[in-house]
Formats: C-alpha cells, structure tokens, sequence
C-alpha cells in the first residue's frame, strides 16, 4: 500500500505572501467597482490604480522568495488570471456602464471588454510571452493604467460627452487587447516599478484632492 502525497488545503495557500498581495488588490478593485456604482469616481479611480500596484507586486514578492514549490507557482499564476478579469476586465465595463448611466447601449462596449479581457488571458495562458519577452497583444493591467489617466479629464466635459468619449476609448483599448501588436513586459524590471509607484502615489494624490 502506498502513501499518497497529501494535498494541502486550499486556504494553505492563503498565507503565501505573493497570494497576500494578490488579494489585496483583489479587495482595491471590490472597492473601484463599489465606487464605480455609487459614481463617486475619484474613490473608484484610487482603488483602480491600486489594484495595479499590488498586480505587480505580488510578481516582485513571487520572484525573490526562495523556497516556494511548483505548485505554489501555479497556483499563484492562476489567482492571478482570475483577479485579472475581475481588476482588469470587469471594472473597466463597470465604469463605463456607470458612466453611461446603465444604459442598454453600454452593454455592448461592457460585454467587449470582458470578453476581450477573458479571450487575452486566455491566449497568454495557452501561448505566454512571445519570444520569452514581449506579450500579444495590449497587456490588461494597462487598461486600468491608461482609464484613470482618461477620466482625470471628465471635469472637461458634461457626463453624457465624456461617456461617449470613455465609451470610444474602452473599445479602442479593447481592440488593443485582442491586437497582434507586440508589447514589452514592464512589471519585471524595476525602473518600472518604480515608475509605477511614481504614478500610483500621483493618482492617489490627484484624486484624494477631488474627493475633499
């Protein structure tokens, strides 16, 4: 009779520092599309941004700690997808449908960015990187980055002109997304890291002054 390896149980994986970043940003975007729906966007833009910071985070954490098996790996990597669509795909369609004021019509470019968003995860996780280095297609945690650059503009224009513009730029990311362009891999180098961090903290600061 042989042992059989026992497997760990699945809150075990809770305690994995990298997984703990992971979920943090999970918690920032539950807070973005809370945000999102009461229209209070500066908050929303906050948690969005955030969202990204603890995205590249848990990667950074992942790739220094020693001693983590396969299967800490995988599944981190597949928490990670799964936060991907929430951060990354659900949240964007929120914030339009918001801003659209739920609108039937914002449903179309809603259900785009979804499907966009599961359809690149999807092709990454069956392909990875190109050549070890460059990703298909418009990475998603830039979706967020480049949305809260767009909607610190919204004070420019009434609420119906700038959701048609946020509707143009949704389906203009989107389309990105499912695109052949090549785009480097940024969350591994630490400049960018710390260049995101820059523009994390000028975010928040921005947006924590529209909120007073």
């Amino acid at each position: 009779m042989t042992n059989e390896p026992q497997q760990p149980t699945i809150l075990s994986y809770v305690k994995d520092i990298p997984n703990l970043c992971s979920l943090a940003g999970l918690a920032c975007t539950i807070l973005a599309i809370y945000f999102c729906i009461i229209g209070i966007y500066s908050a929303a833009m906050i948690g969005m941004i955030w969202a990204v910071a603890f995205d590249w985070a848990d990667g950074l954490v992942a790739r220094r700690m020693k001693g983590r098996t396969g299967n800490d790996s995988t599944f981190g990597g597949q928490l990670d997808v799964l936060i991907d669509i929430v951060s990354y795909g659900v949240t964007p369609a929120i914030l339009l449908l918001s801003y659209g004021e739920f609108s039937p019509i914002f449903l179309v470019g809603a259900f785009l960015m979804v499907a966009g968003s599961a359809i690149r995860l999807s092709y990454f996780s069956t392909y990875g990187l190109a050549g070890g280095t460059k990703y298909t297609g418009l990475a998603l945690d830039n979706n967020s980055i480049l949305l809260v650059f767009i909607v610190s503009f919204a004070g420019f224009y009434d609420k119906e002109t700038f959701a048609i513009i946020l509707y143009v730029c949704c389906l203009i990311i989107t389309a990105l997304n499912v695109s052949e362009i090549k785009t480097p891999k940024l969350s591994g180098k630490p400049i960018n890291v710390v260049m995101l961090g820059i523009y994390t903290l000028s975010i928040t600061a921005i947006y924590s002054w529209q909120l007073l």
